[in-house]
């Protein structure tokens, strides 16, 4: 066994995430850990990964495993280059080279026999270095930058100048360098783009050590994993096979929960009947006081409380007039361009996706449309009428509760009308009432949701709206856009999500100044 948990119990404030929870990691195992939004899936990997102490039970890890993990938020700092970080693979190596200098200057003051020991010292480590192919750091490095596309953005490239795409391929350029017995993944397809999602689906299926991974990606999941972990009510429950085969039995699981309820409430109410109509008769007594035994001694079934489901609609602005936009020898960029000159004309009613490799711009195009990035050069032209609801890709989580985040956007609505807004959304009253900060990705990105559904729109420019969105406000998302009388831009990485809501597909590629 390579880890496990027993008796996990861990909570946030009033809040429980896990109530005496246990879990296994077997080699060679590919788990996929699943559950809603808010469930408590990234709390797991900080408990197993040791960020966090749980409040009881214990984490066991194999002693001689070590452990990657691909985490959202790690600190690249600025001055650090692409290659430097990759490089940061090997530290453990560069380490081992320095131990091998120091040994050599001490030998200048060390006795025969103490040469002789150290020499033995570094014969033993210089095979280390060697068994771990130390002199092919640079080949090795070279080789997976170039298989994610880094190798074109110049390994000397400060990593604090990314997208938030090349960003992620970094530290997953990272994680495979380092070569570790275990992988630990928490959402690693958010933000990369469908040519690199394939990349890693095929490096995971041929992965031959274990992994974790968590993920709203369902089509992407069900190729690489082959045990699911589902999250839900505190519990973690353990089932073989891929996300539709968890779902299948799940279902199953589900339906007969809910039968066996029906059937055991009917008893209870029969019971109760019983003994209510027969306790105070003499002749009955005896039956009515065995019947309210069989009540007492009976393992009352509890349902699972029913997840708030999202549900998403979008507020119709009056009609626009015939053409929303038109760019005009647009060059987009900061200090250097991305594109070529772009000349893009959107009409009325049309839902167009916007698609191409990481870093190439298709952000920066949206806020050049908007006004909030100066452009290089060129020019964008709006139509008339135009009421815009933009989706930004991440923003910094704020220390105000939902309540007052929504309240700050609409502060003519009551407190009633906030609650409600944000429940449709699918947030329960703790998360309604807790930090914007402290809800995971998913349930920050409902309550920017909540903020555009809100304010009547004629055009939607949404950048990567389903990152970090679990499968059903994936769906509900998917729904409200194809009902949308209005106009849509999407950035989006998943054909599966936007293939049915577009008219067009513009692939950002084609303007590209940059080698890709």
């Amino acid at each position: 066994m390579i880890l496990n948990v027993e008796k996990l119990t861990h909570g946030f404030g009033d809040r429980a995430i896990f109530d005496n929870v246990s879990f296994r990691l077997l080699k060679g195992e590919h788990i996929g850990l699943v559950g809603a939004n808010g469930e408590g899936k990234s709390t797991f990997m900080n408990i197993i990964t040791g960020k966090l102490k749980p409040d009881e039970g214990k984490v066991e890890w194999n002693k001689n495993v070590r452990v990657g993990y691909l985490d959202q938020h790690a600190v690249l700092t600025k001055g650090m280059t692409i290659g430097s970080v990759l490089q940061s693979a090997f530290a453990y190596l560069y380490d081992m080279e320095e131990e091998i200098n120091q040994i050599y200057d001490k030998m200048a003051e060390a006795s025969e026999e103490e040469i002789n020991e150290m020499l033995e010292e570094v014969g033993t480590l210089q095979d280390l270095l060697t068994n771990h192919d130390f002199y092919m750091i640079d080949m090795k490095v070279e080789q997976v930058a170039r298989a994610l596309g880094l190798l074109d953005l110049g390994l000397d490239h400060d990593v604090t100048d990314l997208s938030g795409g090349q960003r992620t391929k970094v530290l997953l350029a990272k994680l495979l360098l380092e070569k570790p017995e275990i992988l630990l993944l928490d959402e690693p397809t958010n933000y990369l783009d469908a040519e690199h999602i394939s990349w890693l689906k095929r490096y995971l299926e041929e992965y031959e050590n274990a992994f974790i991974l968590i993920s709203h990606d369902v089509p992407f999941m069900n190729d690489v994993v082959n045990i699911i972990y589902h999250m839900e009510n505190c519990e973690l429950n353990r089932y073989v096979g891929n996300y539709d085969n968890f779902l299948e039995v799940y279902e199953v699981k589900k339906a007969q929960l809910e039968a066996a309820y029906r059937r055991q409430q009917q008893e209870i109410s029969e019971l109760k009947d019983f003994v209510a109509r027969n306790k105070a008769r003499v002749a009955t007594r005896n039956m009515a006081m065995s019947r309210q035994k069989k009540l007492d001694k009976m393992d009352v079934i509890e349902l699972n409380k029913e997840k708030p489901k999202p549900e998403f609609r979008f507020l119709e602005a009056r009609t626009p007039g015939k053409v929303l936009f038109e760019t005009t020898d647009l060059v987009i960029g900061y200090d250097t361009p991305l594109s070529k000159e772009i000349n893009l004309r959107m009409e009325r009613g049309e839902k167009i996706a916007l698609v191409g490799t990481n870093g190439i711009g298709k952000s920066t195009l949206l806020k050049s449309l908007l006004g909030l990035t100066k452009p290089i050069s060129g020019k964008v032209n709006l139509g008339d009428y135009l009421h815009i609801g933009y989706f930004e890709q991440e923003t910094e989580g704020t220390n105000r509760s939902c309540i007052e985040e929504i309240w700050e956007e609409f502060p003519g609505f009551s407190q009633f009308e906030v609650r409600a807004a944000l429940a449709k959304c699918g947030l329960t009253t703790e998360h309604i009432e807790s930090k914007v900060k402290v809800l995971s990705g998913g349930e920050q990105a409902k309550v920017r949701l909540c903020k555009l559904m809100n304010r009547e729109a004629n055009v939607l420019l949404l950048d990567e709206p389903t990152n970090h969105l679990d499968v059903d406000a994936k769906d509900e998302l998917k729904r409200a856009l194809k009902e949308f009388k209005g106009s849509v831009l999407l950035v989006c990485h998943e054909p599966d999500f936007y293939e049915d809501i577009v008219t067009a597909v513009w692939n950002l590629e084609e303007y590209s100044c940059l080698t890709l």
